[in-house]
């Protein structure tokens, strides 16, 4: 699963590495100890529209930044308190499931992080690891997302909000927990982002074996386990090296 990630980079970094242009509207936050129910930036792709809000399908999509809150609330949901059970979406069941479906298919996102916190169980404890590129690059998370509104309220704002796909994990990965993120490689970012693709079996493979391997497992303190802990002390590396070395040179 993905139940917390770092996020801290600001917008004018996002738009150079994703070639987006920056639709915060100032509301970007650095966050080293993102949780669900956050607002937070993601990219998307979407065609634009005309005056009367139609979209301009002979026009070329636009790739740009935005803020979503964490935590997928279906357009025909009647209470958006539903999105904090939908922060994840299982890769092996999206394309079935009423909540996801439509979405999957055409409201596609990517969802930059500087890594992601998973937790070991040994015994009683869990041990908090922070999974990061260590080239410092983004992590760009598959994710879905959606637009409700009130069903009594047709002038309300809308809510936009998004839920980060999973799957098993994969390799090296597999030491720490038994799901992962999707991770869309950049060379996939055009074809996950593209809202004209809404056939999604070639979007929804494992991410590759060697992006795995490229990650750094980093055991990091327990100050991450509470959300209101947030600083770049959450990402830095717990004096607990021997014990973790142990994990990984075990057959």
């Amino acid at each position: 699963m993905c139940g917390r990630y770092a996020a801290t980079k600001d917008p004018a970094k996002l738009v150079e590495e994703f070639a987006a242009v920056d639709l915060t509207e100032g509301r970007a936050r650095v966050d080293h100890n993102v949780a669900p129910t956050k607002n937070v930036v993601t990219v998307v792709q979407r065609h634009p529209r005309d005056d009367e809000g139609l979209v301009l399908e002979d026009k070329p999509a636009e790739r740009s930044l935005r803020i979503m809150r964490w935590g997928l609330v279906p357009f025909w949901a009647k209470d958006p308190a539903v999105g904090s059970r939908m922060i994840n979406t299982r890769a092996e069941t999206a394309k079935e499931k009423p909540a996801f479906k439509r979405a999957l298919a055409s409201r596609r996102c990517l969802v930059p992080a500087d890594g992601w916190f998973e937790w070991r169980r040994t015994g009683k404890e869990k041990e908090p690891f922070y999974m990061t590129d260590p080239s410092g690059a983004s992590i760009a998370f598959g994710g879905i997302w959606e637009t409700w509104r009130p069903k009594d309220d047709a002038d309300a704002s809308p809510l936009i909000t998004f839920s980060i796909i999973t799957t098993d994990a994969e390799g090296q990965l597999t030491d720490v927990h038994h799901r992962m993120p999707l991770i869309v490689p950049r060379d996939h970012w055009a074809g996950w982002l593209d809202p004209d693709q809404s056939e999604v079996d070639d979007l929804l493979v494992p991410t590759p074996p060697a992006v795995v391997e490229s990650l750094e497992l980093r055991p990091v303190s327990s100050l991450v386990n509470n959300v209101r802990n947030n600083g770049p002390e959450l990402l830095q590396r717990a004096e607990r090296e021997q014990s973790v070395d142990a994990l990984f040179d075990t057959p």
